[in-house]
């Protein structure tokens, strides 16, 4: 009976330096699990941040361009303004200096 008891006892101490044993295998597994997620979360957040400053970029470009291409349409339809009107233009201009140079003592013209 004191060698069942005692090999009862043995298989005990077998079972919990088994368990002791695996838990340390799955607790390194665990760090090890951990470790890669966490690195591929930073890789992931540095994909997406150059993703992000990538189309910031492209957007920075393209507004630019669209800036230009406004401003370029914008003094075109100004001269093209100015050109049509370049005879009634002169005329509003030489009016104009008519009125400022004349004396109240000269004659309508």
């Amino acid at each position: 009976m004191k060698r069942i008891i005692e090999e009862v006892f043995q298989a005990e101490d077998k079972v919990n330096a088994i368990l002791k044993q695996a838990r340390e295998q799955a607790a390194e597994i665990r760090r090890a699990a951990e470790k890669e997620a966490a690195a591929a979360v930073a890789d992931a957040k540095q994909q997406a941040q150059r993703v992000a400053q990538d189309i910031l970029e492209e957007a920075k470009k393209e507004a630019e361009r669209i800036r230009h291409d406004k401003l370029q349409q914008a003094e075109q339809d100004m001269q093209t303004l100015l050109d049509r009107n370049v005879e009634q233009t002169g005329r509003l201009v030489e009016e104009v200096c008519r009125v400022v140079v004349r004396t109240p003592y000269d004659k309508d013209t």
